[in-house]
């Protein structure tokens, strides 16, 4: 998996800043400069400004001003398990490669079960995985080398069958049926600081699947510099409470 930042708002903060004192101002935020918008706020430099405000707005609930920025982001190679499960979030905007107009007929069949086309979850090769809702605990070698020959065969046989329709004449978005839901998919998603800290409420938290919690992860760690007061104020004091954002 690899995510990067393909676009976002310049200067995030003193948007969400410019936005938050419209609300309690006689004048016109439009015809202020930011230093004169934020000059009764506590601090003696901008910086500290901007951070009093910010964590005076996340500490009262006070969301909406983080939604006016966007980032953009492009993530690669996840599975169709965890892109079923980010797009769930209805306020995040998504581009998902089509599996209608993309064939992978030139994917060696040979090559899946080493991470070619398909994720391999962690609980396949890591004897010592524990995962959520996983019926026993640790296990020897040689019941990893029995996950990985069953895991290996079934997506080989997958991909086969795949190639073998597309050879047939199935049409791709048909062809489809048969692959596991482990294919990798590439996807874009946009959002503002409000949703991203929802979802990492309910995907960056200890019970969420492991592959949209190291997505999520990432996509915080790309957050904290493009809008670092906020995600600084998140990570401190609101991050693991579940639900703790609304949408």
């Amino acid at each position: 998996m690899e995510v990067t930042l393909l676009d976002a708002t310049e200067n995030p903060e003193e948007a969400i800043c410019t936005a938050a004192r419209n609300d309690y101002m006689n004048d016109w935020v439009g015809e202020k400069s930011f230093e004169e918008i934020m000059e009764t706020i506590d601090g003696d430099t901008t910086e500290e400004k901007r951070y009093t405000l910010i964590s005076h707005l996340l500490s009262h609930g006070h969301f909406g001003p983080f939604e006016h920025p966007k980032a953009i982001f492009a993530v690669k190679g996840i599975s169709r398990s965890c892109m079923a499960q980010i797009t769930r979030h209805r306020h995040v905007s998504f581009d998902v490669q089509s599996m209608r107009y993309v064939s992978f007929d030139d994917i060696d069949p040979d090559d899946v079960g080493r991470g070619e086309m398909i994720v391999i979850p962690p609980s396949i090769t890591d004897p010592d995985w524990i995962g959520r809702n996983q019926q026993v605990g640790a296990v020897d070698e040689e019941t990893v080398e029995k996950r990985e020959e069953v895991f290996e065969s079934s997506v080989r046989e997958s991909v086969e069958a795949y190639q073998e329709l597309l050879d047939l004449g199935v049409p791709p978005e048909d062809a489809r049926f048969v692959l596991p839901i482990g294919t990798k998919v590439n996807m874009v998603m946009s959002m503002n600081p409000r949703m991203l800290m929802h979802v990492a409420d309910m995907r960056a938290a200890a019970d969420a699947q492991w592959e949209i919690r190291e997505m999520t992860e990432t996509v915080l760690d790309i957050a904290e510099e493009w809008c670092p007061l906020t995600f600084k104020y998140y990570n401190e004091h609101m991050k693991n409470r579940k639900n703790r954002l609304a949408p």
